[in-house]
């Protein structure tokens, strides 16, 4: 039996990793349904004039939030001695609390009580991804960590396009679509930790060491090139995403931009699987990780590039697919490379905390340079961005030393 602090040795079953899932496909959904269709139409519901001025200001504020939550929810998981185990108690209640901002924003009649709600989602939800992603290097050997990381990957895409299904088909009022991913989030979160078992940190082995909400680079000099990539990967991401609704609706000119992006989200989607299952089955059996980073960043810079050239439909259909491979690649391999470059066992849910914060600080920084960017140099200047930033990435992995 794994223990809360041994380095796991026996392979995971798919049972386990199947319930790791849901709670994952629940919280992804709790946050891409908002920032991809809700936040954006309450935006232009609330403030019409200044929507894209509202919505980074949310968003950024929800991410500011995240820096902080993130970090602190893995530190005080990894010194949790509850009989109920270090992670399970924290992912119930980042559930419990990212669906009461869900419930704030169903309700919210300005941008002051928008902003409040979504800082008390971020601030759930990021609890809930510190516990979820320390559940990979808690449990699962090397050699399976790549193709976990890609069911975790496809679970992204899921909730990105199931939430878009969800709050554009299924639940079309904004209040409906807010109260419908906060049950989804509390269903996934509920199945997750009632049905898998969560070791027991004996309080004898609680970790007596310095509390920091950082590790310092200089000794830890290859996680702090994986944390670089890993943000400049989101960045670029986040660039390429978080405006397509305003893109498709102001620069390609749809009559339909949220049944639109409901098609890209699908060959997105599709390709994201494709990328994330093959990359995490080919890396765990060579047991190399940089070489497929490498061709992941290359993979989204091209579908980025494809918008730069060409702001059409016809360009958005070649671009996602592209976009969804190279993501799908990087987030199988990525998962296990960056819990290879954790510096120790007793502290793995902060410093992935740490590492998580490379997830947030792009939901503080797309939303108010994408306006800036938008207005001076249009779409193409913003994936532009987006396909410089995902090459720097590339050069960020292959300065690690300690994974191949």
């Amino acid at each position: 039996m794994t223990t809360a602090l041994s380095e796991p040795v026996a392979r995971v079953r798919a049972g386990w990793v199947s319930l790791l899932f849901l709670a994952n496909l629940g919280m992804w959904l709790a946050i891409y349904a908002p920032i991809q269709v809700l936040l954006p139409r309450q935006a232009e519901l609330l403030a019409s004039a200044d929507k894209e001025l509202v919505f980074g200001i949310v968003t950024g504020a929800g991410g500011a939030v995240a820096l902080v939550v993130n970090p602190l929810v893995g530190l005080l998981s990894d010194r949790t001695t509850s009989r109920f185990g270090r992670r399970h108690p924290w992912t119930v209640a980042g559930a419990v609390v990212g669906a009461l901002g869900l419930a704030v924003l169903a309700t919210a009649p300005n941008v002051v009580v928008m902003v409040l709600g979504w800082c008390l989602v971020s601030a759930g939800l990021n609890g809930m991804i510190a516990t979820l992603i320390s559940a990979v290097p808690d449990r699962v050997p090397v050699e399976q960590r790549a193709q976990t990381g890609g069911f975790i990957g496809i679970s992204q895409m899921f909730g990105t396009v199931l939430g878009t299904l969800l709050v554009t088909e299924l639940v079309t009022s904004l209040s409906g679509g807010y109260l419908a991913s906060a049950v989804v989030v509390l269903l996934g979160a509920a199945v997750f930790v009632l049905f898998t078992p969560d070791a027991v940190l004996p309080k004898e082995l609680k970790p007596r060491t310095k509390i920091e909400l950082w590790v310092s680079p200089r000794e830890h000099p290859d996680f702090a090139w994986a944390w670089g990539c890993h943000f400049l990967i989101q960045l670029g991401n986040a660039f390429g995403t978080f405006y397509l609704l305003f893109f498709l609706k102001d620069a390609v000119h749809l009559p339909d931009p949220e049944g639109s992006l409901l098609i890209l989200m699908a060959f997105y989607g599709l390709a994201l699987i494709a990328g994330a299952i093959l990359g995490g089955i080919l890396s765990d059996k060579s047991g190399r990780r940089k070489p497929y980073v490498l061709v992941a960043s290359g993979l989204m810079a091209v579908a980025a590039v494809a918008l730069v050239v060409s702001q059409t439909w016809v360009a958005s259909v070649i671009a996602a697919p592209l976009l969804g491979a190279g993501f799908g690649l990087y987030w199988a391999v990525a998962l296990a490379l960056l819990t290879q470059v954790l510096p120790s066992a007793s502290d793995r849910a902060k410093d992935l905390g740490v590492i998580n914060i490379a997830n947030s600080l792009p939901q503080v920084f797309a939303p108010l340079l994408a306006p800036v960017v938008i207005a001076s140099l249009g779409y193409p200047g913003l994936f532009g961005a987006s396909a410089l930033v995902t090459l720097i990435a590339g050069f960020f992995i292959a300065r690690i030393r300690s994974v191949n």
